[in-house]
């Protein structure tokens, strides 16, 4: 008895382990799906139809635009 017990909590682990890979997967898939449908869109297209740029990140408030005209400290020695 305790060993059907183990196993039949052994197999409900294993389970649970391959479920929780596959659901972290999900995501990415998503995510990679809307890209491939916006590329196939953006190659479908005639060029009348202007598809939105993709979002672009935004740099956090107080740094400058461009990093190379900001001097930079001068190296210790």
């Amino acid at each position: 008895m305790t060993i059907a017990i183990l196993a039949v909590a052994g197999v409900a682990s294993i389970f649970l382990f391959a479920l929780k890979g596959v659901l972290d997967q999900v995501p990415d898939v998503i995510n990679s799906a809307s890209r491939a449908r916006e590329a196939w869109h953006r190659f479908k297209s005639t060029g009348d139809e202007q598809l939105p740029p993709p979002p672009v990140t935004q740099l956090p408030p107080g740094l400058p635009a461009d990093a190379e005209d900001e001097e930079q400290p001068p190296a210790a020695a």
